[in-house]
């Protein structure tokens, strides 16, 4: 009888805990949606979303406004948004898995890969690294040749054609600056490091970073391209702000530059993902912690390591990971702070500088309420 009471008052115990643990947490995303709710307003933006990770658990999200400007239906926290640039700290990390697996090398280069194109690219291109393209200093310039961009537009061919096709016409032109002088921020730099990989494999891009990224990290959201059914509302939609004017539009880069930033996903996948990179220099993963460590640590003269910004700050405890990504029609940024096992992600279904503002103070209000104390 004595060992039946006492299991009754535990269950009792369990219970009261349970329920107050519920309440809290509901309290806490109660103040979070209306704190992304105000910043939505402010900035006059469609749709405002947030995910927050603390010791390694996802602790707090919400998801404000709607998902089409002019249409009722609302975003929620589980809605697909596109993450731009934030693509090319994948595509790092599916080149290192290639140099763990002894297919590449730091310092492949691109005549290694492309020994075809010799006499065919700028000599200065033949000597480039893998790791100079990760970082953005390779001397590709930052803008593409203007008829082999719109030649990528008519997206003749297979993706991995378009992009085969678009890197020969970029590797024809001249760097910007030598190659390792300088840090220029390149999306053709990634194409490049994209098709080397499909040569290397004998497989897309696409097939690659989904079959040896999303699938293992049940990034189960993660496609390409605008989000949802063309012309449906069942996803958000991008924006862009003409005269005033916000305008709806489902659109995206081409496939040419797609392993720079043509990848969408939920923000709930792209804040697991950010645990991934933040265990990983700990415990490692689908990668090994020292070339996490690697992926994550810039050049001594600079602050952009392979596919991630490194930045000092006092509320991360020492460096702090980030990176954003805009197609021109939505913006996302990511938040990573290693030392505190701290992570945020925050995105918006528009493009442009209120976009801009409007994510950033969201990510410092989701800073000062998770580490304001730490």
């Amino acid at each position: 009888m004595k060992n039946q009471i006492r299991f009754g008052l535990w269950q009792i115990l369990f219970f009261v805990v349970l329920a107050i643990t519920t309440f809290a947490d509901a309290s806490q995303t109660n103040d979070t949606t209306q704190t992304v709710e105000t910043i939505r307003k402010k900035y006059d933006l469609p749709a405002l979303s947030v995910v927050v990770v603390k010791d390694g658990q996802i602790c707090d999200r919400a998801a404000t406004g709607v998902r089409k400007w002019g249409n009722s239906a609302l975003v929620t926290t589980n809605d697909i948004f596109h993450i731009g640039s934030d693509t090319k700290s994948m595509t790092a990390t599916l080149a290192a898995m290639f140099i763990e697996a002894g297919k590449l090398n730091w310092d492949t280069t691109i005549a290694d890969v492309f020994p075809e194109l010799k006499g065919k690219m700028d000599q200065r291109y033949e000597a480039v690294t893998v790791e100079q393209l990760l970082q953005h200093r390779g001397g590709i310039p930052g803008a593409s040749p203007a008829a082999a961009w719109k030649r990528a537009w008519q997206e003749h061919g297979t993706p991995v054609q378009q992009r085969y096709e678009f890197i020969q016409a970029v590797l024809a032109q001249p760097p910007t600056a030598a190659p390792g002088t300088k840090m220029i921020y390149s999306n053709q730099g990634y194409a490049i490091v994209g098709a080397m990989l499909e040569k290397i494999a004998g497989k897309s891009w696409e097939n690659l970073i989904t079959e040896k990224l999303f699938k293992p990290l049940h990034m189960d959201s993660a496609g390409f391209g605008p989000p949802g059914t063309i012309g449906a509302i069942d996803e958000p939609w991008g924006h862009t702000r003409k005269n005033g004017v916000i305008v709806p539009v489902q659109s995206d880069n081409p496939p040419a530059i797609a392993p720079a930033g043509r990848v969408h996903c939920s923000l709930y996948d792209l804040a697991r993902y950010t645990i991934f990179q933040m265990e990983g220099e700990r415990t490692g993963g689908l990668l090994k912690p020292e070339t996490f460590r690697r992926l994550h640590a810039p050049p001594a003269d600079g602050n952009y390591a392979d596919g991630w910004i490194a930045v000092k700050r006092g509320w991360a405890g020492g460096t702090a990971l980030t990176h954003s990504g805009s197609n021109t029609m939505w913006y996302v940024v990511m938040w990573l702070a290693p030392a505190k096992d701290f992570s945020v992600v925050v995105g918006t279904n528009i493009a442009g500088p209120e976009a801009e503002k409007g994510c950033d103070e969201a990510v410092a209000a989701m800073i000062h309420q998770w580490l304001a104390n730490q």
